[in-house]
């Protein structure tokens, strides 16, 4: 009988540090619980079928809340609207600010110039200060909370990617790709932008976790998810009014907690593979 030997797979030594360990299973973890949200979760997130603020008990391992309600199921209920959002909106953030930086970067001129000053401009404001000013704009709800927190966002990828775009322009391989005769766009999405993907990864991993923030501080301030919605952020609001009974607030605060440090570890660690100083730090 013929044994078929399997590929051993080897992680790196940025991989193999508890940090980065402990950020893949805990964000691996949530993923799974969002999936499997509606199998999980032993109860319906919106149905007031339980005597009012009970403390954590085996039937009900978060307690309930003021209305009667699951908080258990309701915290799972809440990752299927977190963590889908934040993925989406910092995908079209990284999307839109790093085409915007590129087109500065590789173009220069007048191009550079305006599409910087329009970046400056959005940083000169507080990102949450600016997040709340377009969500109140545009009125309450989790879709307009979401394009707030990418109008704050996408400024932070235009600026790395036009950094990265600068270097990688100036390289003997895209001036060869030119005198060749290959156009500028082709020339941009075929050799710059595949240069500069691994920084802007990194970058949008740790985003996140800002995302995450950002989208839980807008519903935690009424202008993000709406009752009876199960969503993080208004969950704790929701604790805050009821102090006395903590479990109201803490485990939804503790799941936004999780979530965040699970992926600022997992942005550590890319970091560590993409940068070959730190790269070789690890490795000794």
């Amino acid at each position: 009988m013929t044994v078929i030997a399997l590929p051993r797979i080897r992680l790196g030594p940025a991989w193999r540090q508890p940090l980065a360990v402990a950020g893949l299973a805990i964000a691996l973890a949530w993923i799974v619980i969002a999936i499997f949200a509606p199998l999980l979760a032993p109860h319906s997130s919106l149905a007031q079928s339980f005597p009012a603020s009970q403390s954590p008990s085996w039937a009900h391992p978060f307690g309930t809340d003021e209305l009667g309600r699951d908080v258990f199921s309701r915290v799972i209920d809440g990752s299927r609207v977190t963590l889908p959002i934040a993925v989406v909106l910092v995908a079209l953030a990284a999307t839109i600010g790093s085409t915007v930086g590129a087109v500065a970067g590789y173009f220069r001129g007048v191009a550079d110039g305006v599409l910087m000053r329009l970046v400056d401009l959005v940083f000169a404001f507080p990102p949450i200060i600016l997040a709340m000013v377009v969500a109140a704009v545009l009125g309450r709800g989790l879709f307009n909370a979401a394009l707030a927190i990418v109008v704050v966002a996408w400024p932070s990828y235009a600026r790395v990617a036009r950094g990265l775009v600068l270097q990688v322009g100036d390289s003997e391989f895209v001036q060869s790709a030119r005198l060749l005769g290959a156009s500028s766009r082709r020339t941009l999405f075929r050799d710059v932008l595949p240069n500069v993907a691994g920084p802007i990864l990194v970058l949008a991993t740790l985003d996140l976790a800002n995302a995450i923030l950002l989208l839980s501080g807008l519903s935690f301030l009424g202008l993000g998810a709406q009752p009876p919605k199960a969503e993080w952020g208004s969950m704790v609001a929701e604790g805050t009014q009821y102090f006395q009974w903590w479990w109201i607030g803490t485990f939804p605060g503790l799941a936004i907690f999780t979530v965040v440090l699970a992926f600022n570890f997992l942005g550590d660690s890319l970091r560590d593979v993409f940068d070959p100083r730190t790269a070789r730090r690890v490795e000794e």
